[in-house]
């Protein structure tokens, strides 16, 4: 599945604090999520692609510290996007 602009609009219209917002950590970390569980996809059926892979690990690493500093600015906040986003913690 390619992420297309209308994916990314959806995403952002879901976690977004206002009209204007796009990089809030929630928006950050949906986005992330999204192409993160894209690229797992594209990585279980092409393994020896190295690139990717070291794409998505990078991504990974992102997303983590995203999360971890929303975990210390505002706990309320980092447990409803791990509750909505469905990522273990």
């Amino acid at each position: 599945m390619v992420f297309t602009k209308d994916d990314k609009e959806k995403i952002v219209t879901k976690y977004q604090h206002h009209t204007t917002d796009t990089g809030s950590p929630e928006v950050q970390i949906a986005l992330l999520t999204e192409r993160i569980n894209d690229l797992t996809g594209h990585l279980t059926k092409n393994k020896k692609d190295y690139h990717s892979k070291q794409g998505l690990l990078k991504m990974v690493g992102k997303r983590r510290r995203l999360l971890k500093y929303l975990k210390d600015n505002d706990i309320d906040k980092y447990r409803k996007i791990l509750e909505s986003l469905n990522l273990r913690k």
